[in-house]
């Protein structure tokens, strides 16, 4: 814990703020369920327990993880400050192909060697020591961010804890029948020479003819074209035109689909035709997946390579032909293009195709290329045999528990999803042809030296926990003894998926009944991206029912995605990536650029990057802090599906810690000052020894801590951070200490200035503690300098009372809607102030005309009105002089300021319509510029929004400029 926490800096600064308070709450085991608990009696206030959506161990935090861990926080802080026993698990994932590209490139680059050469038992040593040594970044950066975790739980997907759940959990589904091995398509990736998921595609859109950068070419590689060609009729008597935007595919063709009820090839349908190149007939079959409608109506059919036509040749019993190898060459069944490189063999075989004048034409496609997010190569479908597991029993369980209420998913919107995802599920591939990662516990038999039968076929494969155990299980299955069997284990490994589906059990100890398990399974919540509701929520959902027979969580709250302030998806080629330590920290526009230097990018990208980054970062980024980081993104989660985030908008939370900082230190000098002063019980503050502004203040505490509370409970999050905001902010500090101030100015402090003392105190400990969870950091420092009410307090905000709605009972709805009416009055004399340049140490004389229910208004509140509005007095329904400035404030009241002989009309008079001119120009100037023709094609979104702010602000401005300058005439 720091020390001289009474001497305080001039200024905020997150630096200082930060240091050493993350240190200490670890030490003293605020962030432990054990913290002050006796888990053999239950705690009634209940219990909070989550696991963190564990981050991969290659890289480092995204805004994606800020916002994340930012949520989740939030949520724990607030739980564990409600009195709960609280566990929120942290973790990190293996990240199976992330990881093993990385350390790949390291070991080329430093070692010149290949995996291959090194061997697989020498790789994965490799790849623990990078994991020893680099492994501890995210930690670290989680750290920074605040995250009150338990780190003695911390789990890594493949500590050996994790790996035995994971081979106990593919062992039981296997021997149930719900994980199996078949050959179907996958998705393949060349340069990995793996399989991937269909999270790791990403689907690029394309217009018409784009040029890639493709793994493994010099030459960029043209896609967004569709190329038609004919096929000849077997006989030579006529010809069927085919189109497709992966020619070298027809290679592997082994039929043409045409819809049975098209009238224009019915008499075709189980015809033949030849292909150009190889020694094939290819059948015309019927199928009703062809679209009459579309192109020619005949479709060329390659089931080796698509899944659509796989189906197809499933349907109508055709042969699955590979043309492809595992490093994309084609196969020795493609004549004289055997031995080329796929994307070699698409120009080659056009070129022979127009040779034949078989080529018919080729035109501009819009499509989506699927490029692998790991390796930017280009994904080909491609047949493997694989394991798989069996979904739809699975799906419908978690479907109905949905349906049933007995699983909770916030926001409602996303239900629609999850139940599209469930009645349209597929099996999931969970094969990955990786070293790094859980090796697939099956074994291939073999049986006195001779394999009984197709590897391909699950029938000749067992699993087991151990090679004994599966040896036991082979020679129960044959009807042989076990000296007779011998097994060879799969070579992949298991979809990374696969480990982070058992997370939520798997770190208390699954399957050993550990007391964490009995104590802290199932947990409360679950908290994520909306983009990951499948290939994790769900599949955690399902592994848990099944393996668990109870779900894994009650509820699951998805947030927004991240995407920049112009919309776009966070991408490291468009320089929009950041990390947040460099929000935090402050980073150059040189540092990013240095940055992207040392990325994998092509020197193309790296230079849209750094143009992306001088435009969005011009200065680079300011130093902001984690608190006011992660109350931006907190704020923010009202935004639906996505979220733009602006890091501008960070830097100014930034100036409300300093805001914070400054209404703290002046509290500070008066409550210092007032030697005896004690904090009173909250009893003690009663209505009739307070004063309107004390009652008024105590009822807006009052209100905002019912909003905080209701935030958090409905995961309504900007609701709190709003209504914090403006208290502190707009109420507190604007209205109620600018208040203070005459009363704390003598040297002498009187009765009512003590009882404003309590009030003040208790607005910052009530304050302090409603931002917490939000802000860490700086209401910790802040909260630590302030006297307790008892010496048995908590010792940190860590573990103090969140406050509950139940001891704040001063709301006063009444009250506060006469201060209403008041502020209406004090805001439309300080903005005449303003129009006309009055010094704010110019006191003045109003005169009100008003209703008698605003006179007696005016009468409670006139020392705040007089205080705000900057007045010496404040006459109400007296005849005003003349020269008084006319201003309605409503139906009900009007002001009069006499500035005769205040201003000088001449000057006054020149000087608007100096400022008229120059805002009648600027309002010109930004309308030619918005209605440009590509005005809202070519201009980012923030900039136009930022423009027609800047437009709305110049209109108003104008109109009071001309209101003013035509008052004039009438204050002489």
């Amino acid at each position: 814990m720091k020390k001289n926490l009474r001497t305080m800096p001039n200024a905020y600064n997150p630096k200082y703020v930060e240091s050493a308070w993350y240190e200490w709450w670890e030490k003293e085991g605020f962030f432990k369920p054990e913290y002050k608990r006796d888990y053999d009696k239950p705690n009634p206030k209940g219990q909070f327990v989550m696991v963190i959506p564990p981050p991969n161990v290659t890289g480092s935090l995204h805004l994606g993880h800020a916002l994340t861990n930012s949520i989740e926080d939030a949520i724990t802080r607030w739980h564990r400050m409600k009195g709960k026993t609280v566990l929120w698990v942290p973790g990190c994932d293996h990240a199976g192909i992330a990881t093993q590209v990385v350390v790949e490139k390291m070991l080329e680059r430093q070692e010149g060697k290949t995996r291959h050469e090194l061997g697989r038992e020498a790789f994965t040593k490799k790849v623990w020591e990078w994991k020893d040594k680099k492994g501890s970044r995210i930690y670290d950066q989680l750290k920074r961010l605040g995250s009150s975790v338990d780190w003695d739980r911390a789990c890594f997907t493949m500590d050996q804890k994790m790996c035995n759940a994971v081979t106990e959990a593919f062992v039981r589904l296997h021997k149930k029948g719900l994980i199996y091995r078949s050959k179907r398509l996958v998705n393949w990736s060349c340069s990995l020479k793996s399989a991937i998921s269909d999270l790791e595609v990403e689907k690029v859109e394309v217009t018409g003819r784009t040029l890639f950068s493709v793994p493994g070419y010099t030459e960029q590689v043209e896609f967004g074209v569709i190329v038609s060609f004919a096929y000849q009729l077997d006989g030579g008597s006529g010809e069927i035109v085919v189109a497709t935007t992966r020619v070298e595919t027809m290679l592997g063709d082994t039929a043409v689909a045409v819809h049975p009820k098209d009238e224009r090839y019915r008499h075709l349908i189980g015809k033949y035709i030849s292909h150009p190149f190889l020694d094939r007939k290819i059948p015309i079959v019927a199928d009703e997946m062809v679209d009459i409608n579309f192109g020619t109506g005949a479709v060329k059919i390659t089931p080796g390579h698509d899944q659509n036509d796989f189906e197809v040749g499933i349907r109508n019993k055709l042969d699955l032909i590979t043309i492809f190898d595992d490093n994309g060459i084609l196969t020795d069944n493609c004549g004289k293009f055997s031995g080329m490189k796929r994307f070699d063999a698409r120009k080659a075989v056009m070129i022979a195709l127009e040779e034949l004048k078989l080529l018919r034409d080729v035109k501009d496609n819009p499509m989506f290329v699927p490029i692998c997010s790991r390796s930017k190569d280009v994904v080909e479908p491609i047949l493997k045999p694989q394991w798989y597991v069996k979904c739809e029993g699975m799906a419908s369980k978690a479907s109905q528990a949905v349906k049933n209420g007995d699983l909770k998913i916030i926001p409602d919107m996303h239900k629609k999803t999850w139940f599209q995802w469930m009645e349209n599920i597929r099996d999931w591939c969970i094969s990955r042809q990786l070293w790094w990662g859980h090796r697939i516990p099956a074994y291939f038999v073999t049986i006195a030296g001779q394999p009984v039968g197709d590897k391909d076929d699950d029938k000749f494969w067992v699993s087991g926990r151990t090679m004994e155990e599966a040896k036991r299980s082979a020679a129960d299955k044959f009807k042989v003894t076990e000296d007779s069997i011998s097994l060879t284990q799969d070579e992949d490994v298991l979809d990374t998926w696969f480990s982070s589906a058992l997370f939520p059990f798997s770190v208390f100890g699954w399957p050993q009944k550990t007391k964490d398990l009995e104590l802290f399974y199932p947990g409360t919540l679950l908290e994520t991206g909306h983009d990951i509701i499948f290939f994790w929520v769900a599949r955690m959902v399902f592994f848990a029912q099944e393996l668990t027979e109870t779900l894994p969580f009650r509820e699951v709250y998805l947030h927004a995605m991240v995407r920049d302030a112009h919309g776009r998806k966070m991408s490291k080629s468009l320089g929009n990536v950041i990390d947040p330590i460099d929000v935090i920290d402050g980073i150059t526009l040189e540092k990013l650029h240095s940055m992207l230097e040392d990325s994998n990018l092509h020197p193309r990208e790296i230079e849209k990057a750094k143009k992306g980054q001088r435009e969005e970062y011009p200065e680079g980024i300011p130093e902001c802090g984690t608190d006011a980081l992660r109350f931006t993104l907190c704020d923010y989660t009202q935004q639906g599906r996505d979220m733009n985030l602006d890091v501008q908008r960070v830097h100014a939370k930034r100036k409300f810690c300093n805001k914070l900082w400054n209404l703290t230190k002046f509290a500070m000098k008066y409550l210092d000052e007032y030697e005896s002063f004690k904090p009173e019980p909250l009893s003690s503050l009663k209505p009739s020894h307070l004063s309107f502004k004390d009652r008024w203040i105590l009822s807006r505490i009052s209100n905002v801590v019912r909003l905080c509370n209701e935030g958090f409970e409905k995961y309504d999050f900007s609701l709190a951070t709003k209504s914090i905001q403006v208290f502190f902010q707009e109420e507190l500090s604007d209205v109620y200490i600018e208040c203070l101030k005459p009363l704390f100015q003598g040297k002498l402090i009187s009765d009512a200035a003590k009882v404003s003392c309590q009030v003040l105190y208790t607005c910052l400990d009530v304050g302090f503690r409603l931002i917490a969870p939000f802000m860490p950091y700086v209401s910790e420092e802040l909260y630590q300098r302030l006297p307790r009410r008892d010496t048995s307090d908590p010792p940190s905000l860590c573990v103090t009372p969140y406050p509950e709605e139940s001891e704040y009972t001063w709301d006063d709805p009444e009250l506060e809607s006469g201060f209403d009416q008041v502020k209406k009055i004090y805001e439309t004399i300080r903005k005449s102030r303003a129009t006309y340049q009055l010094q704010k140490g110019l006191k003045i004389k109003v005169y009100v005309k008003a209703s008698r229910e605003i006179e007696d208004l005016i009468s409670k509140w006139k020392d705040v009105l007089m205080t705000l509005a900057y007045c010496e007095d404040v006459i109400v329904n007296q005849p005003p002089p003349e020269g008084c400035l006319f201003l309605t404030v409503s139906d009900m009241c009007e002001c009069h300021i006499p500035l005769q002989g205040i201003i000088d009309l001449a000057k006054e008079t020149s000087r608007m319509d100096s400022e008229i001119k120059d805002l009648t120009a600027r309002i010109e100037s930004l309308n030619k510029k918005m209605g440009a023709p590509a005005y809202l094609t070519k201009v980012p979104l923030r900039v136009r929004q930022e423009e027609a702010e800047k437009m709305k602000q110049y209109q108003s401005e104008l109109t009071l400029k001309e209101t003013a300058l035509q008052a004039l005439p009438k204050l002489t």
